[in-house]
């Protein structure tokens, strides 16, 4: 996507070729920063700390861990080492053990010399596969734009809610739930994404309305108590988020948050739809209230807000009284009851185990 008419995409090897480079994106929305990662201890803490986030991205990042590892030790034991160090980074996002168990399939039968060159190898593919899949939803999605804009007035905008941050920052390029949007924005229709603010981490005030508005993309940011009201005055005309895990049955799991949009948009008939890659499917489990381990990250991202103040200073501020007690659960899950459709690489899919599984038959047959 662009940044100021330039091409960039969130994560890439540097021009040396074998160390990584990527967007910090803890800086954004009020610096752009690119920080370059020597080691696999540098990935785990990129992704630990939310330099790198969201489920497509924190995998490919993962990937080129994997690499890094394996230039500094090519040994079987090493790798395992890279595997269970880099998989207890993030613990909700499913995209995280399916990268590294794509990086292990592959290095695992090789003698320790070729496995460099077979990691940098893999990583790119995974990247690159990213990018593919995204432009997929992203064709997918558009229709059902297109449907809507249909029924629409000249000039009438398209209005879109989104919630967190499922945007090319998320992953290698293009983004999730954003792809349809670009394309339909690109395409000339009239799009305006109401993008929810997301708190504790703000990612849609920071992220998602950084890389709108540099794309050019007609947005508004709102608090997250905000769409219900939307919904209620018409004024929203589909929802479209993302995803770090999506069950066997078609549960979601999201950025808290999401489970509270859907209950709105069901209660006012508004579509509710979630774009996800299949590498996000998890056909080992069902249930995804029950099942889904759901990160409690540190309550100082509750308690402080950082901005830009008025004379250009960075800064980060306690917004809670001190000594009051603050939890953070980082996600929460969406029933597939309340899912209206999964938007995927390969169509539109109904939320619901027998679609899931006839439409990536190759991976559903293994669990």
């Amino acid at each position: 996507m662009k940044v100021d008419g330039r091409h960039f995409r969130s994560i890439w090897l540097e021009p040396d070729g074998w160390s990584v480079g990527a967007i910090d994106q803890r800086r954004l929305p009020h610096e752009f920063i690119v920080a370059r990662m020597a080691s696999a201890a540098d990935i785990t803490e990129a992704i630990r700390s939310m330099l790198v986030r969201g489920a497509p991205l924190i995998g490919a990042t993962a990937a080129y861990g994997v690499a890094l590892a394996m230039r500094a030790d090519a040994s079987g034991a090493a790798l395992d080492r890279a595997y269970a160090v880099l998989l207890a980074a993030r613990p909700t996002a499913i995209n995280l053990k399916w990268a590294l168990e794509q990086m292990v399939r592959v290095l695992r039968p090789l003698a320790p010399s070729e496995r460099v060159a077979a990691a940098y190898r893999r990583a790119a593919e995974i990247c690159e596969q990213d990018v593919a899949i995204n432009q997929e939803i992203g064709r997918h999605g558009l229709a059902l734009i297109e449907r809507i804009a249909a029924t629409r007035k000249p000039g009438e905008p398209i209005n879109i809610l989104t919630h967190c941050n499922a945007g090319w920052l998320a992953t290698v390029d293009w983004g999730t739930a954003t792809a349809p949007i670009y394309l339909a924005h690109d395409r000339g229709l009239n799009v305006h994404v109401w993008v929810d603010e997301t708190r504790p981490r703000n990612q849609g005030a920071s992220l998602t309305a950084w890389e709108l508005g540099h794309h050019g993309v007609p947005h508004t940011v709102i608090p997250d108590n905000t769409g219900g009201h939307l919904m209620q005055h018409r004024m929203v005309d589909l929802v479209i988020v993302g995803t770090d895990r999506v069950t066997a049955n078609g549960d979601v799991c999201n950025k808290i948050g999401t489970y509270l949009k859907a209950l709105a948009a069901h209660d006012n008939g508004i579509p509710f739809y979630v774009a996800l890659p299949s590498p996000t499917i998890d056909f080992t489990i069902d249930d995804g209230i029950t099942q889904i381990p759901i990160e409690q990250r540190s309550g100082d991202e509750v308690a402080t807000l950082t901005g830009r103040t008025a004379d250009g200073r960075v800064e980060t501020v306690r917004v809670v009284p001190d000594g009051s007690p603050t939890a953070n659960y980082a996600f929460d899950v969406t029933p597939a009851r309340l899912v209206t459709g999964l938007i995927t690489e390969r169509g539109l899919l109904r939320p619901e185990r027998a679609a899931l599984a006839s439409a990536f038959l190759e991976r559903s047959a293994s669990h």
